[in-house]
């Protein structure tokens, strides 16, 4: 079995990626934010020129699968349309935010987020590597932390905080200067030699050796943060979770009809002010579903590294899961579901056959090798 390929940068609407279905096309709604115009366009041209079939991301991005070469043109047009497409793939490769949904207009979340969006757009913005991100938290008590991010801002103790991701501490900011102290951050990263060959993250960096400035050891973070919420009604709204992350152009389109939309790092669509869940197909609304508890990418034959299909693995798996045991699904070593150790990691090493890790990233010693499908639920 040969390595898998890590590409070292993220999809975009302007720089996609090839996969088996065709090309990803990951747009990054500002703000993390749809209005409704702006879902329903991005539904319909999913069906118009993919394979209607969208991805939600770990990162909150809405990606539109199965798009040809030759549609690609056609739907950057449509979404620039719906002013979702940045003016180049520099500006849309440095807008790498993941940003706090259930924000209100009394915190300064959404005006952090905005002030940052500005400050990356700048054509002397810092050339960050494509998986370096952002994340804005500013809400009463972190919910991000489980969320890959590089640079993140967030509640103190005291008041909003700048701080590198794998520190415990940060410095202390205002709304009106969290930007500026972030980009500096960025700059700082990027100057003590952060992304050797243009890849790199921020844990690493420190991991490694590296020590902020003093600037930004300066506060301790807050000490804990919360898990998010599963569906349910929440006070921003209604929170719908996505099977496996992944929802089709004609649900989507149905939820538009419905209610501005935003996007969640954790493979849910939050509908803004809407009380009663819809019953629509696709989505979850019972927060002890397993489903909610198995994390996967997209697998064979939609991912050309996939050895094995792991959706419908996913749905057979689901209801002999455990109760409250999390189940992560790859179906290669490079573990993009799911980066980092889960309690049962199922790595495909070829079609229906699994390497089973416990308390392990993909990529870690098996306990056991070659495990079927009916294997893996008696191991279960």
């Amino acid at each position: 079995m040969s390595a898998p390929h890590v590409h070292g940068w993220c999809p975009g609407a302007l720089k996609p990626m090839m996969s088996g279905d065709g090309l990803v096309v990951r747009v990054r709604a500002p703000l993390g934010r749809l209005s409704q115009e702006q879902a329903a366009g991005a539904a319909r041209l999913a069906e118009r020129d993919g394979n209607g079939l969208i991805d939600v991301s770990a990162r909150a991005n809405v990606q539109i699968r199965g798009v040809t070469p030759g549609a690609h043109p056609a739907l950057i047009e449509g979404l620039r349309a719906l002013g979702l497409v940045d003016r180049d793939v520099a500006a849309e490769t440095r807008r790498n935010l993941v940003i706090q949904p259930f924000w209100s207009e009394d915190d300064p979340t959404h005006r952090v987020a905005q002030a940052l969006t500005n400050a990356l757009a700048h054509a002397d913005a810092p050339d960050l590597p494509g998986k370096f991100g952002f994340a804005v938290d500013c809400g009463p008590t972190p919910l991000l932390r489980g969320t890959s991010a590089d640079i993140r801002i967030e509640h103190g103790p005291d008041g909003l905080l700048v701080r590198a991701d794998g520190s415990d501490r940060g410095a202390p900011v205002t709304e009106g200067s969290a930007a500026e102290m972030a980009i500096a951050l960025a700059r700082w990263f990027l100057d003590t030699g952060g992304a050797p060959e243009g890849r790199g993250r921020m844990a690493r960096h420190l991991a490694a050796g590296a020590t902020p400035p003093e600037t930004f050891t300066a506060a301790p973070m807050a000490l804990q943060g919360r898990e998010p919420p599963g569906p349910g009604r929440t006070e921003t709204g209604q929170l719908v979770a996505l099977e496996f992350g992944q929802v089709t152009a004609e649900t989507l389109a149905a939820l538009a009809q419905r209610a501005p939309i935003r996007l969640t790092p954790w493979r849910m669509l939050l509908l803004e002010g809407v009380a009663e869940a819809p019953g629509l197909p696709g989505l979850i609304h019972d927060t002890t579903d397993p489903r909610l508890r198995i994390d996967t990418c997209t697998g064979a034959p939609g991912c050309p590294q996939g050895l094995s299909d792991t959706r419908n693995l996913a749905h057979a798996l689901a209801p002999h899961l455990p109760h409250g045991r999390r189940l992560h699904i790859s179906g290669c070593a490079k573990g993009c579901a799911h980066p980092g150790p889960a309690p049962v990691t199922l790595t495909a090493t070829g079609p229906n056959r699994f390497d089973l890790v416990r308390d392990g990233r993909a990529d870690a010693t098996p306990e056991a090798t070659g495990l079927s499908p009916d294997q893996i639920k008696k191991a279960l």
